[in-house]
C-alpha cells in the first residue's frame, strides 16, 4: 500500500497531504526533529533525535517502491528514488530520474554563490498558487503510485 512520508519540518503543505490521504484512506508519515499537534486517525509520527540529517535518513530508510515522498530536501529525494519512492516538493513539481542529477548540481552551485555573497535572497514566498500547484501534483502522483506507475 502507498504511504504518504512527510519530511516534516518546515513543510507548509501537510495539511494538504493530509487531505489527499484521507481522499484515498492512505497511512500518512511524518517524520520531524519536533513533534507536530496533529491528531488524525491516519497519521503517525516519528520524532527524529537532534542532529543533521537524521530525519532524511530516517524517511529514506522507511521510503519503498511506490511511496510519496513530499520534501524540499533534493538529496533526500535522491536517496528516495533510488529505493523507487515517488518525491515531490511542497510547489507540486515531482523530482524524477531525469532530473535528479541536474537538482544535485544546481543546489551545490547556489550553495557556493550563497557562500561567496553573490547571492543573498532566498526562494521567493509560498503562495496560494504554489498550494494549489502542490494538491494537484500530489493528486496525480497518488493515482500513479496506487495504478503501480
Amino acid at each position: 500500500m502507498t504511504t504518504i512520508l512527510i519530511d516534516g519540518d518546515a513543510c507548509p503543505v501537510k495539511d494538504e497531504a493530509i487531505r489527499v490521504a484521507e481522499r484515498h484512506q492512505l497511512p500518512v508519515l511524518i517524520v520531524a526533529n519536533s513533534w507536530h499537534r496533529i491528531d488524525h486517525y491516519l497519521v503517525s509520527q516519528i520524532v527524529a533525535a537532534v542532529g543533521a540529517d537524521t530525519a532524511d535518513d530516517i524517511i529514506a530508510e522507511k521510503a519503498e517502491p511506490g511511496d510519496v515522498v513530499v520534501t524540499n530536501d533534493i538529496p533526500l529525494a535522491a536517496r528516495c528514488l533510488e529505493k523507487g519512492a515517488k518525491p515531490i516538493d511542497p510547489r507540486g513539481r515531482p523530482f524524477e530520474e531525469a532530473n535528479i542529477g541536474m537538482q544535485l548540481a544546481m543546489r551545490e552551485l547556489m550553495k557556493g554563490l550563497r557562500e561567496t555573497g553573490e547571492i543573498t535572497g532566498g526562494p521567493s514566498g509560498f503562495t496560494k498558487q504554489d498550494r494549489s500547484r502542490f494538491l494537484d501534483g500530489l493528486e496525480k502522483m497518488v493515482q500513479a503510485a496506487k495504478r503501480g506507475r
